[in-house]
Formats: C-alpha cells, structure tokens, sequence
C-alpha cells in the first residue's frame, strides 16, 4: 500500500516536541518575569512606604525618619548586623561590640538619610545654605575649566557624595557621574532620576559607558566617581589597611587626557543637616598605582576620623 503511514515517524515527534518545548520555555520565561517582578515589588515596598506615607512632613523631618528607619534596621536585622560586624571587625579588631552596634545604628542612620536625599535630589541641590565648598581642589577644577580641559572628581560612598557635585553646580559648573543600574527597575527609577537632577551625563558602567565618559572628558566635562567598590578585574591595593581589588581606571583616564583627578568628600555636619564639602588637592601625576593608592590613602584617613560616614556594607574585602 503506497502513501502515508497511519503512525507518526521520528521527525513528526520532533515537530511537536520542539513545540511544546517552546511552549514551555515561554510559559517558563513568562512565570519567571512574574516572579521577578513581584519580588522587586515586595522589596520596594517599604522604602515606598516610608518615603510616601509622611510626604507632607518636611524635608528635614523626612529625612531624619528614614535615618531612624534605617538605623533600627542596622541594629536588629541580624544579616545586616552580621555584614556589618564582620566588615568593622577587620578593621577595628580592637572595637568591643557595644561600640559596634551604636557604630552601625548611627551608619544607619547616616545612610537612611543620603538615600532619601538622594532620592529628592532636585530639591536636594537647591537648598544652598546647606553646602559649604573649600579646599585646593576647587580652585584646580575652576581653573581646568576655564581652560577647557575635563576634571575626574574621586570620592566614595562617604557622608553625602552628590553634596559634592551640589557645590559644583553652586559654582556654575556641572559634574555628570558615574553609575551602576540597579537590578530593581523600581530603585533603578527613583535612584537615576535624583542622580540626574544633580549633574548630567549619568554613565552607566561598562564599554558603552566608557566610549561616552571618554568623549564627555575629552570635550571638557566634568565627572564624579565613586572608587570605594569592590573591581574584579582590579589590583590589590591597601585600603584601611588591608588589601583590597580596587580599580585603576580614574587614573588611567587622567593619565591619558591630562586630566586633574581631585579627591572631594561630603562631611555631614550639624546632626546631619549641613555639609561641609572638601576639594582636596589635585593628586600628582605618577603612574596609575601610585595614583589609586594616593586616593585609598586620602578616603581612608576620611573614614578614620568618621568611620559612621562611611557605608561598611560594600563587601569590600570579599574573598580576600
């Protein structure tokens, strides 16, 4: 008998395997983007709640009742303690854990209001009374700029950084930044619209990123760095005393261009509702290691004298 078989062969299986292994992976990939969402959602959730339930209280007021948040957070959340612990306790093995828990509560403390600060950052920037800017390094960068060149501010997630470039609009000028994306598109909007009213372009990490800050320096922009992050691809340097992978491309891209790379710290003051901005000198051109390890050298010693200002949860020496 010519013709077709009455049983499906191998390669009709096929067909309808293949099918409904697609299905399953659109099925699969669908329920995981559900999830995914759903769990940004949750996690978002009580800082939403926090910076959206007392918005008709002042600026200050809402500020400091992140911080207490934020602190309660630091002293009864045990992962977070434990983090913190682990990070301090490395670098003052001395420090009883007494000491410790107020540290980190009043870390907390600190942190809760730069992110909420942060996250107002438009009218953050706008309140001038709050910033005072010295220092050798804002004279360097003024005078970089009348010139024409770029300038590379360095600093770390130390007191409130974006004062920093808060003082650099004050001067006229305009600082663009740094960032990494955050995972969550709920943080990842709220975060990167408060960066932005405080100085563009914001850079994205990464090659992109790279070919644009390259181009943004070389036409006589200005851009801030955060340096105090864990780089894989880095090289060991000390940092509070121990080693740890930090990455060389400030330096580099100073060396390059001939660019000033200038140190900058935002000093919370006060009980935390002013800021005392420091430009530091402009770090002498050497090499690229010299330069970086002149950097962790000038943070360190900021932490020293403040260690609640700086933010200790950045697994900074992880695997090390």
């Amino acid at each position: 008998m010519s013709g077709g078989s009455l049983y499906l062969h191998h390669d009709d299986f096929s067909f309808y395997f293949d099918w409904l292994s697609f299905r399953f992976r659109s099925y699969s990939s669908m329920l995981l983007s559900t999830l995914k969402s759903a769990l940004h959602h949750v996690r978002y959730f009580p800082l939403w709640s926090a910076l959206t339930v007392v918005r008709w209280r002042s600026f200050e007021s809402r500020s400091r009742g992140l911080g207490t948040t934020f602190g309660i957070i630091m002293r009864w959340f045990p992962p977070a303690r434990r983090r913190f612990d682990r990070e301090v306790s490395r670098v003052f093995p001395e420090m009883t854990r007494s000491d410790r828990l107020r540290l980190g509560q009043e870390m907390g403390r600190q942190m809760g209001r730069t992110l909420f600060e942060i996250y107002h950052d438009a009218e953050f920037q706008t309140q001038h009374h709050k910033f005072k800017g010295s220092g050798p390094g804002l004279d360097a960068l003024k005078d970089a700029q009348v010139k024409g060149k770029g300038v590379i501010i360095v600093s770390g997630h130390f007191g409130q950084w974006e004062a920093v470039r808060a003082v650099i609009k004050m001067h006229g000028l305009e600082s663009g930044a740094v960032y990494r994306p955050n995972k969550n598109r709920h943080y990842e909007r709220r975060i990167r619209t408060g960066i932005e009213a405080g100085g563009t372009p914001i850079l994205a990490t990464g090659r992109v990123g790279t070919r644009a800050l390259v181009r943004h320096l070389r036409g006589g922009g200005i851009v801030s760095i955060l340096l105090d992050e864990k780089y894989a691809d880095g090289v060991l340097l000390p940092f509070l005393g121990h080693d740890a992978l930090t990455s060389l491309s400030a330096a580099q891209l100073a060396l390059k261009y001939d660019l000033p790379m200038i140190p900058a710290y935002g000093i919370r003051m006060d009980e935390g509702n002013a800021f005392r901005v420091e430009f530091e000198a402009p770090i002498p051109h050497t090499d690229e290691i010299t330069m970086t390890r002149a950097f962790n050298e000038s943070l360190s010693a900021r932490i020293m004298e403040n260690p609640e200002q700086w933010y200790w949860m950045l697994r900074r020496w992880d695997n090390m």
